[in-house]
């Protein structure tokens, strides 16, 4: 006879894993169901790995240009296999520390592969053997997985999904990366750092496009400083597969069509959600455009069953499940002064070289919803920590309600901006206004004075520019 939960978690990444823990924080018997490694994509293929191939590129960069900090490193180079292994020993402590965490928190593990067999029941399959599980409540949170489009099918070794880039056995001369989203971005930078050519080719009118137009334009340009080559209102019409590379027959926003041959391929054109195999249309569970429809508490509209993350659609944000697993849990639960996520509030990070960072309203988004603003902005070459560490190349640029004062929006590009934007999500969150910025002290000398500066300059008082 199946044990009965009051919650059963399906899926262990940020989303899963975190509203596990919450759950068990509140008392309620939990078990979480993985058919892979603990910590979902994020931790093992995704989030964490990549930021350590990244950092490698980062510290490869700036032995090539050690001389400019009065240092010597004679003709520097990188080990791309201890690259690797060390991204993949980083995930797999992190995995390990969720393992961990599912313990301490007496969470029951269930390995296996999970379908639906009513709203609150589940059987898991593993190895030919099927158990069964019970639960007040289900939590979906199976995630995405890459995109795929017709003719530029992944093959795992010509044409590359995030998961075989993570994993190079040797570096390609050359590269393309189709879709200039973070993703995209993120491996070119890499690879671009470690010598590859890279050429990206976005279909729409800029790279980032989810970014502010102005961010986007100097991260294009600073790519393109580095040796990318960038080709935006394009797209690829197919893939020819040859020995050793691939012949990629290109659509420039001109009109014109070129072949260009390249050792690999990166598709890196968004994602699709896991809803397959769970037997989601058999308890009419809603489904659109492969993402679970659900509520602000997360709840799918069948009693019970709930679902959060990026199974549920964008932003496709680790952290957003994890604030989504959260609230969901805490409504079954019936917590007092729960509150529904704001997804304005939720801040994006790119961390490319140089980094990008956002959290709210662009500047046109603003505009396009009627409001007058007031715009700020502070570049890098201003701030004394930018030009001591030797990346003065940046800008954060703040867009206020020029009526109330209110902190529409907040963007950045250049160095530890991803570590920046959490002061404009805090000041969002607590809906502080232009006053209350301006009146803060930053300390000296910190990047973080060129916030300050930029939200005085939206009202005519910056100092250092």
């Amino acid at each position: 006879m199946a044990e009965p939960y009051d919650l059963v978690v399906v899926g262990s990444g940020p989303g899963g894993y975190v509203a596990a823990i919450r759950a068990a924080q509140l008392g309620m018997r939990t078990a979480i169901v993985e058919r892979e490694a603990l910590g979902g994509i994020c931790l093992n293929w995704g989030c964490i790995p990549t930021k350590a191939l990244l950092r490698s590129a980062e510290l490869y960069d700036e032995l090539l240009h050690a001389d400019a900090y009065g240092l010597k490193a004679a003709s520097p180079g990188y080990d791309l296999g201890k690259i690797v292994k060390r991204s993949r020993a980083v995930a797999g402590q992190l995995s390990n520390g969720v393992k961990f965490l599912m313990k301490k928190n007496k969470i029951a593990v269930v390995e296996g592969e999970a379908k639906l067999t009513g709203p609150t029941s589940l059987a898991v399959a593993k190895d030919g053997k099927t158990s069964e599980l019970k639960a007040r409540n289900v939590l979906l949170a199976t995630g995405a997985r890459a995109r795929t489009l017709p003719g530029l099918e992944p093959d795992g070794e010509l044409v590359w999904t995030y998961r075989e880039a993570m994993v190079p056995q040797t570096m390609p001369k050359s590269l393309l990366v189709i879709g200039s989203g973070a993703i995209g971005i993120e491996f070119a930078s890499f690879f671009r750092t470690l010598g590859a050519e890279v050429t990206v080719v976005e279909v729409l009118d800029r790279i980032l496009p989810v970014e502010d137009a102005e961010i986007s334009a100097l991260a294009e340009k600073a790519f393109k400083k580095q040796g990318m080559t960038i080709h935006t209102g394009a797209k690829v019409a197919k893939l020819a597969k040859g020995k050793g590379e691939v012949a990629a027959s290109l659509e420039t926003k001109d009109g014109k069509s070129r072949t260009l041959n390249v050792e690999r391929v990166i598709l890196a054109v968004g994602i699709v959600g896991n809803v397959e195999n769970l037997g989601l249309e058999a308890l009419g569970v809603t489904v659109e455009k492969t993402h679970i429809r659900v509520n602000e508490w997360g709840e799918t509209g069948v009693k019970g069953l709930y679902a959060i993350g990026d199974v549920c659609g964008p932003p496709w944000l680790a952290h957003k499940a994890s604030h989504e697993g959260v609230v969901a849990v805490e409504r079954m639960a019936g917590v007092k002064g729960v509150h529904p996520l704001d997804l304005g509030n939720i801040p994006g990070c790119t961390y490319s070289m140089p980094q990008i960072a956002s959290v709210g309203l662009t500047e046109d988004k603003a505009k396009a919803e009627g409001r007058a603003v007031k715009v700020g902005r502070f570049p890098f070459l201003g701030n004394g920590k930018a030009i001591a560490l030797g990346h003065p190349e940046g800008l954060v640029k703040t867009v206020f309600d020029a009526k109330t004062g209110e902190l529409l929006g907040a963007h950045m590009i250049g160095a530890e901006v991803t570590e920046l934007i959490q002061g404009f999500a805090l000041a969002r969150t607590l809906e502080t206004t232009e006053e209350e910025l301006m009146r803060t002290v930053f300390p000296h000398p910190t990047l973080s004075e060129m916030m300050h500066e930029s939200v005085l300059d939206a009202f005519g008082r910056v100092i250092h520019v």
